[in-house]
């Protein structure tokens, strides 16, 4: 297919893009990725390493007369997202991807492109074998399966690079330097719980829906409405005011999501359904004045449904709707250093009964390390004294903000010397891999950017090809500096 991308400029670093867009490449299966690099460092002759999960180093000496300059570190993960169209005929462990130009726009045909993180790597590829900057020692640092759950930098050895400056080539928007990003620990919570039968009346299904929900990091200050809060609060009063009987709540999917939909099963004397259906139109009309243009569509019904055969204990009950409305959920402090930055939340995740037992999985975020454990703490002290047991998973380090470091301070000169403006800094209340990998080099001063991309980790995904070759000038020249 013919992309009309080979007169784009830089030559190489399209070049590398396409070839990067040929080889399958889903987190966890990045084989042939890992082989192509390799092989771009073998035709160079150039030093490398690998470690144990498949993540390369590639390192190359400094220009004639740049020895004695600090060395810099060029990093991108080698896995795409792979998302398709419904009836697109595509299979991504052996197709290629098939890259399509509209306009000023580069996307592809019915699947995601890939450009998270392809342009990252196709840059520093592209920058291997570069004879035309003049810069210092370089290490290229190429990690594996960063979508799925930040494998490579999780199991990144310490202490490997060398490197003064580390440049993350993982960002996605033009115009701005990303200089700090979110930490995350999941705090989980299970308790048995006591089942008995059921009394005798209705039984009805109490339904939260029609919520934007959204990332528990990118968007839990927008306001939007957590659905398994407001499945409590309908719980809250149901058992106060009618007595009910819990058999069953539900709520959420995913551990880093704003629930969306929630639902609880409740048994209530015969003839009080009106009144419940008084109680849920009332709380319904409450929730929507809250939540206002956040979240303008939620929804509360009830429908009758079979009488269950078992419900549990009023005393279960009663700690799982106290938990639903008492543990805390949403932004918790502002970064002082970036403005409009989260510097730390907590997002109440899911719930879920499995056999014999009731779940909660919540999720803490915090750019600083000691405030994400304390947020972690507290959660896990209210789960505590609601008698459930407690355990930690899936943390990784924050990335603190350092707006005033060497590195943030020259780029933004750079910036400004060479694309004519100053460079936003900015921040992300969500994991990155300069976080995880910072932590096991200390002292090592840390930049994300890179060409502008939109809808990530979607079919619609697209590079704004005009971009690119700002980000490549920024790129070098940054490199001729340091």
């Amino acid at each position: 297919m013919n992309t009309g991308l080979e007169d784009l400029k830089p030559k190489a670093l399209w070049k590398h893009f396409q070839a990067i867009a040929a080889i399958p490449r889903a987190s966890g299966k990045e084989a042939a990725a890992r082989a192509y690099v390799l092989a771009q460092a073998e035709r160079l002759g150039l030093k490398y390493e690998e470690d144990g999960v498949g993540n390369i180093i590639v390192r190359k000496p400094a220009s004639k007369g740049r020895e004695g300059a600090p060395t810099a570190a060029l990093q991108g993960h080698l896995d795409m997202v792979c998302e398709k169209n419904e009836g697109t005929a595509h299979n991504f462990d052996t197709d290629p991807i098939r890259l399509v130009r509209d306009g000023d726009w580069l996307k592809a045909d019915g699947t995601t492109l890939g450009a998270d993180n392809g342009g990252g790597v196709a840059a520093a590829l592209a920058m291997m074998e570069s004879e035309d900057v003049a810069h210092g020692p370089l290490e290229f640092v190429f990690t594996v399966d960063e979508e799925s759950g930040l494998t490579g930098a999780s199991e990144f050895p310490s202490g490997v690079l060398r490197a003064k400056y580390f440049l993350n080539l993982d960002g996605e928007e033009e115009g701005t330097l990303c200089i700090g990003c979110a930490g995350g620990l999941n705090t989980v919570a299970r308790k048995a719980v006591e089942r008995q039968p059921a009394p005798a009346g209705e039984a009805w299904r109490i339904k939260v829906s029609g919520l934007q929900g959204g990332h528990s990091g990118l968007d839990i200050n927008k306001g939007r409405g957590n659905a398994l809060r407001v499945v409590g609060r309908v719980l809250e009063t149901v058992l106060d005011r009618l007595r009910a009987s819990v058999a069953e709540v539900q709520g959420g999917s995913k551990h880093n999501a704003i629930p969306r939909e929630a639902f609880a099963i409740v048994v209530v004397k015969a003839g009080q359904g009106a009144t419940l259906e008084s109680i849920v139109s009332a709380i319904e009309a409450e929730v929507r004045s809250e939540f206002g243009a956040f979240d303008p569509d939620a929804k509360i019904t009830v429908e009758s449904v079979a009488r269950p055969v078992e419900v549990i204990s009023a005393a279960d009950a009663l700690a799982v709707t106290a938990l639903l409305t008492a543990l805390p959920h949403g932004m918790l402090a502002m970064s002082p250093d970036v403005p409009g930055l989260v510097q730390t939340s907590t997002n109440l995740a899911t719930l879920a009964m499995p056999e014999g037992a009731v779940e909660f999985g919540t999720s803490q975020r915090s750019s600083i390390e000691s405030s994400k454990l304390a947020t972690g703490r507290m959660v896990a002290t209210v789960f505590g004294m609601a008698g459930f047991e407690v355990r930690r998973a899936g943390g990784y380090p924050g990335w603190k903000p350092e707006p005033k470091s060497e590195i943030v301070q020259l780029a933004q000169a750079v910036h400004k010397d060479v694309l004519g403006s100053t460079p936003e800094l900015v921040a992300m209340h969500a994991g990155l891999e300069c976080g995880v990998i910072g932590e096991k080099h200390p002292g090592m001063q840390m930049l994300s950017f890179g060409p502008h991309i939109v809808d990530v980790h979607s079919p619609s995904e697209r590079l704004k090809i005009s971009s690119v070759e700002p980000f490549w000038r920024f790129l070098t020249a940054l490199l001729e500096r340091v």
